[in-house]
């Protein structure tokens, strides 16, 4: 029997193996695009653009950042990407990802691991520090709820915990064009890549 394809070609021109993933098929170009095309909270935010997972990424990198100060550029590096396989398995909100069960966090450890060796990070993050880029992706949950997506403070409190309003001090969210997205994830993740 023929096996049902599981590639995806990329707009670099890869194909990318979705159950077999390999590094040399990871492009940094392929995952700024799709995650600046990729909406947050199923595009149920305020604005004329979605606020995209690469936006998301963005802005937990920069939480994480203030979190730890001194972190090396591949822990920050690390955060920036840690939505990363989103760009080609989408984004789902948490209840949804709960009822689809072990296949999805199957597919994403994969895909994690294949997009962290092409950037010269350990396959599987360090517990201590994927607690730590957690805390900065609850963060930022708890202020794009708030900003983006009409939650009250008391709903965001319940479902993402309370915040340090120093953490998140000056930090408004804007929505922007996925151009505009995209070409500042790639200046990020080209600027974390030369501190290595």
């Amino acid at each position: 029997m023929k096996q049902p394809r599981a590639w995806q070609r990329m707009l670099s021109g890869r194909r990318l193996d979705l159950l077999d993933p390999t590094p040399v098929d990871v492009e940094v170009e392929d995952i700024a695009h799709g995650l600046a095309f990729v909406a947050r909270w199923n595009g149920q935010t305020v604005g004329e653009y979605a606020y995209s997972v690469a936006e998301h990424s963005l802005l937990v990198e920069q939480i994480f950042n203030r979190l730890v100060p001194n972190a090396p550029a591949s822990h920050r590096l690390t955060a920036l990407l840690h939505d990363a396989p989103e760009y080609v398995i989408g984004d789902m909100i948490s209840p949804v990802k709960a009822s689809v069960g072990a296949g999805y966090e199957k597919l994403d450890k994969r895909l994690a691991a294949a997009i962290h060796i092409r950037f010269g990070l350990p396959a599987i993050t360090p517990l201590v520090l994927k607690k730590k880029i957690k805390k900065a992706d609850k963060i930022s949950a708890w202020l794009e709820a708030i900003q983006l997506a009409g939650f009250s403070k008391s709903e965001a409190n319940h479902l993402f915990g309370n915040v340090d309003p120093k953490i998140v001090e000056n930090l408004t969210l804007r929505l922007r064009p996925p151009v505009e997205v995209r070409r500042d994830f790639n200046k990020t993740h080209a600027a974390l890549l030369e501190l290595l």
